[in-house]
């Protein structure tokens, strides 16, 4: 069924898939692990982060987070 779309803005696609209009299946088959400090990912056209001491935990013993490999 067709939709209408009003005004769109994207600032940024890593990785994704941005589709507009009619689609059977959208299956991107990624998996990705990012460590970053206390707001350093925000994203967005105005944006005002003040943060204070920020630490990031990146100790993972994990082998295998989220297989993707027999995911059709």
């Amino acid at each position: 069924m067709p939709a209408i779309v009003g005004p769109v803005q994207i600032f940024h696609v890593g990785g994704g898939v941005v589709h507009f209009g009619d689609t059977a299946v959208i299956s991107p088959k990624n998996a990705a692990k990012t460590y970053e400090g206390s707001g350093s990912s925000n994203s967005g056209a105005f944006i005002i982060t003040n943060n204070g001491i920020s630490g990031t935990n990146t100790l993972d013993t994990n082998l295998v987070d989220q297989p993707v490999l027999g995911n059709n």
